[in-house]
């Protein structure tokens, strides 16, 4: 009988929280396992908090937890100082920046970025040229997927996964309206889709109705149903 080599581990799916504002919130998350906490300088969104604030919360951050700051058509000097402040940052560019603007704010090669890419909800989805867009951004660290709305971010909106391109050829992070009841459904479609997959979570992680504030059971039933994916699509 012919023995066939191991298969090789596939890649984990890592966790990013987003939104923080207190103390607390950011322990907790840290507690239960996220692998990234986000912070929005973005001064027009509920959760925004100062660049200053960011870098204090990030302080807490222990080795192997990377602060992510979510900039909105910020200039590029603004970005630059900002990043400064919080050790190891990564940038999210979630407005209208362009390829270029990315490249200047973070230098290639010198501070890794995320690119959101805004898919519109519904049938409209199949008119995003999401290859295309990864093209465009092929200095990104990773894609993030979320839901275009007016304004910008999510708004807690999922967009509909399977409108997807079937085969994109950039890590992903899929993003908009995830929550611990849905996140196995998007996993188990998006993560064939694509070279590895992360999952990006706000406010499926927070006390109804008060933005920005997080709730630790809703964090721990969030991480404990990525696991729960991992299992039954056999990548740990």
């Amino acid at each position: 009988m012919m023995s066939h080599p191991p298969a090789l581990p596939a890649t984990r799916i890592r966790i990013k929280m987003c939104g923080f504002t207190r103390e607390q919130d950011v322990d907790a998350a840290v507690a239960v396992g996220a692998d990234a906490i986000g912070f929005v300088l973005y001064d027009k969104s509920p959760r925004y908090v100062s660049p200053a604030r960011a870098a204090e919360l990030a302080r807490r951050l222990p080795p192997f937890v990377t602060p992510v700051l979510l900039f909105v058509n910020s200039d590029t000097i603004n970005v630059i100082a900002n990043c400064a402040m919080v050790t190891g940052a990564t940038a999210q560019f979630h407005g209208d920046e362009s390829p270029q603007d990315c490249q200047a704010a973070c230098a290639p090669g010198q501070r890794p970025y995320l690119r959101a890419a805004r898919i519109p909800l519904g049938a409209a989805g199949l008119n995003f040229n999401l290859i295309e867009f990864t093209s465009c951004f092929s200095q990104a660290q990773a894609i993030l997927l979320d839901a275009q709305i007016d304004g910008y971010g999510g708004g807690g909106h999922a967009f509909n996964w399977s409108l997807l391109p079937p085969n994109v050829n950039a890590h992903l992070v899929l993003s908009g309206g995830l929550n611990a009841a849905n996140v196995i459904d998007g996993i188990t479609m998006v993560r064939p889709r694509c070279k590895t997959l992360a999952v990006d979570v706000s406010s499926g992680i927070e006390v109804p109705g008060q933005k920005g504030i997080k709730d630790p059971e809703r964090m721990r039933e969030f991480v404990a149903a990525v696991r729960r994916a991992e299992q039954l699509s056999g990548t740990t």
